[in-house]
């Protein structure tokens, strides 16, 4: 390795599992390796969801042991999906386990706070998405509990583990914009608003950067992986969009992009947000981005909805619906024959023995006048047909609200493996989609160390350039032949 190299460590953390990455990044050079991957999930008890948040600390521990058993080790960066936060007590101890944002407990709650506190108001602020399970309506749902009531200090996610890594407390802003609690604007926590749903403004920590270091590892975390105690644990966009945008190859500032994956963000780069009260109704959300940026986009579903049919089939023994199998099936049924409104919330909770995903997208056909879906290649085609109208349906509304077009879509992220979705894409939308990198986010998460440690990365252009180098992408033109906007029509009514 160069002198002008540095090899970091990013521990990268989905939904459904975790992964940490070795990075070295230098001069034309980028490149990733898997040192550990583990599963992650909800942990049902009784009837609530939550997060393995020691076994996930445990499982991030074991693989940066690894990484610094091979080589040197210069950083260490944090990034995982939004929204989920530990409460600490007044001695810093974590206050049970984190509560999973498909935990039920939200149920109504965003219309309760909207009683008190306008919703309209509320979006001029914060300008985030109304989504059942942000943030602040968490918060709202265990208000008067007896860990809300001990609780001395919030943290997000990746800024539970940069704790438990460092001692330091803090909250990262791409991160801290996803909670509803925050100022679009202002780039400072909505104290107000915090006040305003009972919730005292000192539990909200200090913010800092994308890019700043956060501490050096305790003797004893050092101890235990081997490494000199002055190794950095560096804010990187801990939001994994936010680290996964910064990864987006673009050549070009009119691009829109698809963090695919779980979830699907869908979106456009800007640099200031869009509080509109058309943007407040059509329910889009403005998250920080890197470097000041704004991550203006709708949340979709996403490649849940599938994941769960196939996990639902398997346990059923279902045959030919392993996914290679099942989405070479798909490909070959009618296109569009059955479309859905993918969003629909009762697609959201988890598949069960009672209540398997399959039979909620019939369900949702036959409630909406569509054909049923008679075979898991139907229904896996439904689920993708629906997912490429919802990008459609959000990408122009995108475009319409903030005065920006595109001409071209780069899908990043897990879902970018998924060829199929990604013709479906470009053939709805009509213009070329780029597939790749498939680990944006662990991408975007070492190149935003790697500058920190003084590699030659000043902004996005220069680290983009870097990923268009190092990493091929896959282009699919849009094709003809589907009739894409009546379909929108069926799923939408007309409304758009």
């Amino acid at each position: 390795m160069r002198s002008t190299d540095r090899r970091v460590a990013a521990i990268d953390l989905g939904a459904t599992s975790g992964r940490v990455m070795a990075g070295v990044v230098g001069p034309d050079r980028l490149e990733l390796d898997e040192a550990h991957r583990f599963a992650n999930g909800g942990v049902r008890i009784g009837d609530s969801l939550h997060w393995d948040v020691l076994g996930i600390y445990r499982e991030s521990l074991a693989g940066l042991r690894t990484i610094a058993g091979v080589g040197p080790l210069h950083g260490i960066g944090i990034d995982s999906w939004a929204i989920d936060y530990g409460l600490l007590d007044r001695a810093g101890t974590l206050l049970g386990n984190p509560y999973t944002y498909r935990d039920p407990r939200t149920a109504g709650v965003a219309e309760r706070v909207a009683e008190s506190l306008d919703s309209g108001e509320l979006y001029a602020v914060t300008g985030l998405q109304r989504l059942p399970f942000n943030t602040i309506y968490q918060l709202v749902a265990e208000a008067g509990s007896a860990r809300r009531e001990l609780a001395k200090t919030l943290l997000l996610l990746p800024d539970l583990l940069a704790y438990w890594l460092t001692g330091e407390v803090g909250a990262e802003r791409t991160n801290a914009s996803t909670t509803g609690l925050y100022d679009a604007r202002a780039r400072e926590w909505a104290k107000d608003v915090a006040i305003r749903i009972g919730l005292p403004a000192d539990l909200l920590p200090p913010l800092r950067d994308a890019g700043s270091e956060i501490g050096a590892l305790r003797p004893t975390v050092a101890t235990d992986l081997g490494v000199s105690d002055a190794v950095p644990v560096i804010a990187v966009g801990s939001h994994d969009t936010a680290s996964a945008v910064v990864a987006v190859p673009t050549a070009t500032e009119s691009f829109a992009y698809i963090s695919s994956g779980t979830w699907s963000l869908v979106g456009l780069e800007l640099d200031r947000p869009v509080l509109t009260g058309a943007a407040r109704v059509a329910d889009f959300t403005n998250e920080g981005g890197v470097d000041g940026t704004i991550r203006f986009l709708k949340n979709v579903m996403g490649l849940w909805v599938l994941a769960e049919c196939v996990r639902s089939w398997d346990e059923r023994a279902v045959p030919g619906t392993d996914l290679a199998s099942l989405l070479d099936a798909a490909s070959r049924v009618d296109g569009l024959r059955t479309v859905v409104d993918i969003n629909d919330a009762s697609l959201l909770a988890p598949s069960t023995s009672t209540d398997p995903m399959p039979d909620r997208i019939l369900a949702l056909a036959r409630s909406t006048g569509e054909p049923s879906p008679e075979s898991p290649a139907q229904v896996a085609r439904c689920v993708l047909d629906s997912l490429a109208l919802a990008y459609v349906r959000h990408l122009r509304t995108a475009a319409e609200l903030s005065g920006r077009g595109f001409d071209v879509v780069h899908v990043v992220g897990g879902g970018s493996q998924n060829a199929l979705l990604c013709q479906l894409t470009a053939d709805a939308l009509g213009v070329p989609v780029l597939a790749g990198p498939t680990e944006a986010a662990a991408i975007g998460n070492v190149l935003v160390q790697a500058r920190t440690l003084g590699v030659d990365l000043p902004d996005l252009a220069a680290m983009r350039a870097l990923v268009r180098r190092t990493h091929a992408v896959r282009r699919h033109d849009p094709r003809s032949g589907l009739d894409w906007d009546s379909a929108q029509v069926r799923v939408t009514g007309g409304g758009g």
